[in-house]
């Protein structure tokens, strides 16, 4: 098995390639759509580096998998669907809620909360090929609900639920996030796989301007996760993770994805003008 990175320095982002280099068999896992909010533009840049890719080496491209609904970048699910559409679009089935909730939040009519926009959903440790590549959803709720891992072989794909030891874990403050949850997820359905196990984390925040970094082990984390180790209680976590959230801005692209993110990567139907737009609920304050 080979693994692809790709950096979006932009959002900190990172995008996978898993390639059977047997078979050529492909996973992308969270891929980005650029998007410049002053400007509403939205740009294909990420996607054209993917791509360039995935022609020179002649890849077949089988899932297009997402962690889980990014709040912190686009997607761009849909326009690798039309590029490659044998690939199925995946995510963890509990997106369900998460559309529910931002349904309402933003007043979207259109959307469905089946999670029909998806060619698959993930159930709870669901074993699943991708042509000649076999993988396991683990789930890892807590940043939010329909958060999953993914896990090829001895490759973990943890999203935003565990990150590189010296920046901790993902924040737990969206709506119907819970540290408790989180505390369980990492500690019960990823510290229990072997030590060994390479974790390749959703997301690199370069903590005091060092060097990208984006693989480490299970075991690795257990000793050296600043926020939460083998060792560290639910009760302490729980309180760490709380209190930090508190403290911590809303991600800066957080009302554009979210909106596109929960409908598989779709940009809002065009009105009568041909234009798509997003909403920005506005809160007034005394």
């Amino acid at each position: 098995m080979e693994i692809i990175h790709f950096f979006d320095e932009d959002t900190f982002t990172l995008t996978y390639l898993v390639i059977d280099p047997s078979t050529l068999d492909t996973v992308i896992i969270d891929p980005v759509l650029d998007f410049d909010p002053p400007s509403g533009s939205v740009s294909k840049k990420s996607l054209r580096k993917l791509e360039s890719y995935i022609h020179e080496r002649k890849l077949n491209v089988q899932g297009i998998l997402e962690t889980h609904a990014h709040a912190d970048h686009l997607s761009s699910s849909q326009l690798l669907k039309e590029l490659y559409p044998q690939a199925k679009i995946a995510i963890g089935e509990k997106i369900k809620v998460v559309q529910e909730v931002f349904k309402s939040h933003f007043n979207i009519n259109y959307l469905k909360t089946n999670g029909s926009q998806f060619d698959h959903l993930f159930t709870e440790f669901e074993e699943v090929s991708f042509g000649s590549l076999k993988m396991k959803a683990i789930p890892t709720p807590g940043h939010t609900p329909a958060c999953m891992s993914y896990l090829f072989g001895d490759a973990l794909f943890s999203g935003d639920a565990l990150f590189m030891p010296d920046y901790g874990t993902g924040r737990c403050d969206f709506p119907k996030g819970s540290a408790k949850d989180l505390y369980h997820s990492v500690s019960h359905n990823l510290y229990s796989l072997p030590d060994e196990t390479r974790v390749f984390v959703g997301h690199d925040y370069q903590p005091h301007g060092r060097e990208l970094q984006f693989m480490t082990t299970i075991g690795m984390s257990k000793k050296n996760n600043i926020q939460l180790k083998g060792t560290t209680s639910e009760k302490e976590f729980v309180e760490f993770r709380e209190s930090r959230d508190k403290t911590l801005k809303a991600p800066r692209l957080l009302l554009p994805s979210i909106q596109v993110n929960i409908d598989a990567g779709k940009l809002p139907p065009a009105e009568d003008n041909g234009v798509s737009y997003l909403k920005l609920p506005l809160r007034v304050s005394n």
